[in-house]
């Protein structure tokens, strides 16, 4: 089953819609300061992500510091690339969003 990975936890939104894309799981504890201890943060989002897959996918909630370690690890562990999960106010619906660093030659972005 793909996993939802949050970057922080969070009492102030609902993420429950997030469920329709996987199971939740949440990678820092929401009082972590990043700026204080960068190392430990990486080293812990290594681990947590350790099985990250195309399946998966990220919910950027949170600390933007923690948003980059989480985007930058989840990156270099599945070749360049991680789908996201962007709120989308209108819809108000999670949108799939795939991110590749890498594209193949060829390929087309719009």
């Amino acid at each position: 089953m793909p996993k939802v990975y949050a970057v922080t936890e969070t009492g102030q939104h609902n993420i429950s819609s997030a469920l329709d894309f996987g199971e939740v799981e949440v990678l820092l504890p929401n009082n972590v300061q990043v700026s204080f201890s960068v190392a430990p943060t990486v080293a812990r989002v290594q681990r947590r992500l350790e099985k990250f897959s195309d399946d998966d996918y990220l919910l950027f909630i949170g600390d933007p510091t923690a948003i980059s370690i989480v985007s930058a690890v989840a990156a270099s562990k599945n070749r360049g690339r991680f789908k996201c999960l962007k709120w989308d106010k209108l819809e108000r619906r999670y949108i799939p969003i795939q991110i590749d660093l890498f594209p193949q030659k060829g390929e087309i972005y719009e």
